[in-house]
């Protein structure tokens, strides 16, 4: 990785799976050089939660369809991390708030962080208007209405915060599906829909 620049970390974790939306970051870090001034490194860098060198890591992202069930090794990382300042955000590619992927990771956010840890936030946050501006808060996706998952618009995002700040960003939206296709065909958009993740990364960065 180069010195200075930012680095996407995808975090593997020991049960479900982790290895999704595959072309998704490098579409990210093709919108953090097209928008921004970051320096960026365009390699995703994979890593165990388990590891120690999640601490290295300035911005983390967590994704899957299937049971989260962390190891002791890896509830003690995510707390740590977490409670030191760190960033994690965490997309529901089933994008079902009754999926197997909602209910096991938000049971293993309320053993680590508590019942009342994970909160919406207001969609008049600061992540909405960091960078580009969302005036009704987290965009709507193509794969909320797709016929899969609760067929549900979801409002809202949840988090949890440490000292005011998000430590936790909480999506079931399937923001990685959405994104999830290679950068050279954004031309083809008429709006670019992976400018809200330019707010994500950058509010893990500056706030």
């Amino acid at each position: 990785m180069a010195d200075n620049a930012f680095f996407f970390t995808r975090l593997q974790y020991e049960s479900g799976d982790w290895d999704v939306d595959q072309r998704m970051p490098s579409n990210l870090l093709n919108s953090l050089v097209e928008y921004t001034t970051l320096a960026v490194d365009k390699q995703e860098n994979i890593i165990t939660l388990g590891s120690e060198e999640i601490f290295k890591c300035p911005f983390c992202y967590l994704s899957g369809h299937k049971l989260v069930q962390f190891t002791k090794k890896e509830k003690e990382n995510f707390e740590k991390y977490v409670n030191n300042g760190g960033f994690v955000f965490v997309d529901d590619c089933n994008h079902d708030i009754d999926g197997l992927f909602a209910k096991s990771f938000e049971q293993q956010m309320e053993e680590i962080f508590g019942e009342d840890g994970l909160k919406k936030i207001a969609n008049d946050h600061e992540l909405y208007r960091i960078f580009f501006e969302f005036e009704d808060g987290p965009p709507t996706t193509s794969q909320e209405l797709n016929g899969w998952g609760d067929d549900l618009v979801h409002e809202y995002l949840k988090a949890i915060e440490v000292n005011g700040r998000i430590g936790v960003l909480y999506s079931n939206k399937d923001y990685g599906c959405e994104w999830d296709y290679d950068f050279r065909n954004k031309r083809w958009y008429k709006i670019d829909n992976t400018r809200f993740g330019v707010n994500i990364v950058m509010y893990a960065l500056t706030s």
